[in-house]
């Protein structure tokens, strides 16, 4: 059983010898024990480390007996809503249900609630009045401290408050849930947790934080968005393990929210460390008779090479989540996993992805990073890369030459993000021709986001120029190399700064591009991204300065629409945003135009330029122009009507 899942019930924890598990771990998910799956790591670190742990999937939140499957843990109960936002898992951003849920059995929606770890969290403590409880997860890691919700248009508190819990350990979670675990079985009251690097805590004893930050109270930043911003940017700049500070917020009842600075990244042989753990790499088998888990489709033959991203872009919550500082696993990690990969009897033959947030970011920024910490005052990439920044895809590109050779292997894929400024940095060309040689599958998907400069500085992403340059590079290569092989730009609608007038300009340059995306992301907020903050607030927190937001879900609908303005259902939306925007010119016959005029408005206009030519509309011979009563008669004149009809019958021949 060593290398068998781990418990989902008490027959299997008995079947173990678990009289009491150390830890139960309660998730939004079904239980898949992959790499990919956040409570998939956790679990097996603790495991490695000498716990007992036993997994509650998806629990009735309606039924408290449904948490007491395992009955109180040693320890505690960890809790985690998912792979996924629980908001996000539910609801498109138009605030319409999902119909399904990838993460469970069947992929069958409604099996977890909104806001899971809150949920969650006041179910444990409904049943186990005094068992402390540590929240991780992306949930948790983003809501950490006071934020803007999305799906409520409110103002909440930091999840620790609202869920009861003691604890949460945000971001990775590694090894500051390792030393949680230490530090309660030696006996520390989870009170007293509060050194931990990675975690956040609540205390009525402020003076004995020690130095940090004070953040805005929440009731000022409920009162005044402004402050919210403020506090936002702070946060924003102490996200590094090296230079970060414990920041502390205060709310009503002399309660006080603290964040400790994040955990250490993880070097090279602790990455690999993790990822050589007795994964089972797919779901428990109690899911195969509801048709298994949709998700482990996508991830199944998928390599992960790194985590963390340094590209800084405002609607991305990596920066909060996994850090600035890139982290990698060896080449010999990643190819004893491919190597198992090969072995699957489902293989075929394709790794679908080798990669991370950034796929061809396979190292630190810079080496500055490792001592002094990322940069406070800047980016690296952004709005133009450092002068610091160390490009360099060598490793990367011998890393997918030896998955490549590997016996039985047809093709790489790679699909998670490019970075394509940070590939244009490099002055090497070899791995963008090996890219495009060997590694596309007919499109290569890239995340340009917009086309206007106003609006990509707001998203944080290069401008525009720097898109078109790639995009030319990419088709000279295709061209050199004999391959027809295309560009999939993801693109964004309504992100803050976009006024109708630069989601015209945006349709405009498809236009010219003659594409038409099949898929466009309206610009979803979600909680801790700088994005969300100027949504909610209207300011820019790197620069104070206020930011226009559509919120009217009629006009977002219209920006999404220009995008695909060659669908004839998005027509009537097209038309009200350009006759909105002041760009009637585009709705006509020219090879410029979008749309072309409703048919009543055809007439009109044809009528208007005859009129300009100095013809009456009576005039019934107007080229191409058809009187409404001249009923297909020569000549067209309503009193000749009778005359044509009869001279047009021929009499019956006798």
């Amino acid at each position: 059983m060593a290398n068998g899942f781990l418990p989902v019930t008490r027959e299997e924890m008995e079947a173990r010898g678990i009289e009491r598990p150390d830890f139960v771990y309660v998730i939004g998910d079904a239980y898949v024990d992959h790499p990919s799956f956040g409570h998939a790591i956790i679990s097996r670190v603790l495991e490695a480390h000498g716990y007992s742990v036993c997994i509650i999937s998806q629990p009735d939140w309606k039924d408290d007996k449904s948490i007491a499957v395992f009955g109180k843990p040693k320890l505690a109960f960890l809790v985690s809503s998912g792979n996924m936002d629980s908001m996000v898992n539910h609801y498109y951003v138009s605030g319409k249900r999902r119909p399904t849920d990838a993460y469970t059995p069947g992929g069958k929606a409604g099996k977890r609630p909104d806001h899971a770890a809150v949920v969650y969290g006041n179910l444990i403590r409904r049943t186990y009045r005094d068992v402390p409880i540590i929240l991780g997860g992306i949930e948790a890691s983003l809501r950490r401290m006071a934020h803007y919700d999305y799906w409520s248009d409110s103002f909440r508190r930091s999840i620790l408050l609202d869920s009861q819990a003691d604890l949460i350990s945000y971001g990775m979670g590694e090894k500051s849930i390792v030393e949680i675990a230490d530090a309660l079985a030696s006996g520390i009251a989870v009170k007293d947790i509060t050194f931990v690097a990675g975690t956040v805590y609540k205390t009525k004893k402020p003076e004995e934080v020690y130095g940090g930050v004070t953040l805005p109270s929440y009731e000022e930043m409920k009162a005044d968005k402004k402050k919210y911003a403020e506090s936002f940017l702070i946060q924003h700049n102490n996200t590094d393990p090296i230079n970060g500070n414990v920041l502390t917020e205060g709310y009503p009842g002399g309660v006080f929210v603290v964040q400790n600075p994040p955990q250490r990244p993880l070097s090279m042989q602790e990455m690999d460390d993790v990822y050589a753990l007795p994964y089972m790499r797919t779901y428990h088998p109690s899911y195969e008779s509801l048709g298994g888990v949709p998700a482990i489709r996508e991830i199944k033959f998928s390599l992960i090479s790194n985590r963390g991203c340094f590209g800084g872009c405002s609607f991305c919550a990596l920066t909060f989540h996994q850090g600035r500082t890139v982290q990698v696993r060896s080449h010999d990690s990643i190819l004893a996993e491919a190597k198992e990969l090969i072995h699957d009897r489902d293989f075929k033959g394709y790794i679908h992805d080798v990669g991370g947030p950034t796929a061809n970011f396979r190292a630190p920024s810079c080496q500055d990073q490792l001592v002094r910490g990322v940069c406070k005052n800047r980016q690296c990439l952004f709005p133009k890369p450092c002068p610091h920044l160390d490009v360099d895809h060598r490793d990367y590109l011998e890393l997918l030459r030896k998955l490549r050779a590997l016996p039985g292997v047809k093709k790489v894929f790679i699909r998670s993000g490019i970075r394509f400024d940070y590939l244009l940095a490099d002055p090497d060309d070899t791995f963008f021709r090996e890219l495009v040689q060997y590694h596309v599958s007919g499109q290569l998907k890239v995340a340009p986001e917009h086309i206007c400069d106003a609006v990509l500085k707001r998203m944080g992403k290069p401008e525009n120029a720097v898109y078109e340059k790639f995009r030319r590079k990419y088709a000279k290569l295709n061209e050199e190399l004999g391959l027809k092989q295309y560009l999939v730009p993801y693109l964004m609608s309504s992100h803050p700064g976009s006024t109708l007038k630069e989601a015209v300009e945006l349709a405009e340059y498809l236009r010219d591009l003659g594409y038409m995306p099949e898929q466009v992301q309206d610009f979803y907020p979600t909680p801790s991204t700088m994005s969300t903050v100027m949504y909610y607030t209207e300011i820019d927190p790197r620069d104070g300065k206020p930011v226009y937001v559509c919120k009217n879900p009629h006009e977002k609908a219209m920006q999404r629409a220009l995008i695909q303005y060659r669908n004839p259902k998005n027509y009537d939306l097209v038309h009200e945003a350009l006759v909105k925007a002041g760009r009637e010119d585009l709705i006509g016959f020219g090879p410029k135009c979008l749309i072309r005029p409703r048919k009543e408005e055809r007439g009109r206009e044809e009528y208007r330029k005859m009129s300009e030519k100095g013809r009456h509309p009576d005039n019934r011979r107007m080229e191409g122009v058809r009187h409404p009563d001249s009923r297909r008669i020569e000549g067209g004149r309503p009193e000749n009507r009778r005359k044509k009809t009869i001279r047009n019958v021929h009499p019956k021949k006798k």
